[in-house]
């Protein structure tokens, strides 16, 4: 149970929200770029560069192990399955956690306080989607309780 709105019979606020929010963050990187120079300014790059890979890895195996269930809507299709294989065997969200990755990445990149800034509040933004979701899969799957248990949310070993 969860006092997070629904924002939509399947949560579509949700996902227009998101797409504000990664919106947001490109054009802060494209616009607010280059805040620092020098050595900080080539490792902050090849940390971004690091960071965004992985984050495309941990998206890109979420989006392949969900296969057909695959929605942007936190509410769950009425025949989807539970997904525990793959990404989802470390992780009870890689896409977001991949999105995360690359949002920091993105920042980092840039050179770009603003986006970095804008990629902790999509961050905490997911953390609150992710509840969400998680109350309508409680619902939806008598296994999810279980399965949240023993995998982290975003990253894993980390969150």
């Amino acid at each position: 149970m969860t006092r997070l709105p629904s924002l939509g019979p399947r949560g579509e606020g949700w996902v227009a929200l998101q797409v504000v929010l990664f919106a947001l963050i490109v054009v802060a990187g494209l616009v607010g770029a280059e805040a620092w120079d020098g050595t900080l300014a080539v490792a902050t790059f090849l940390a971004g560069l690091v960071l965004m890979a992985a984050g495309l890895l941990l998206l890109g195996t979420g989006l392949l192990a969900l296969g057909r269930d695959l929605t942007p809507m936190p509410r769950p299709r009425a025949q989807a399955q539970l997904v525990q294989s793959g990404a989802y065997a470390r992780v009870r969200h890689p896409i977001y956690g991949g999105i995360i990755a690359l949002a920091f990445g993105w920042g980092l990149l840039a050179a770009s306080p603003a986006a970095l800034v804008l990629s902790a509040v999509l961050a905490g933004f997911f953390d609150l989607k992710s509840r969400r979701e998680e109350a309508w899969l409680v619902e939806h799957d008598d296994g999810y309780a279980h399965y949240m248990l023993r995998t982290r949310r975003f990253f894993p070993r980390l969150y």
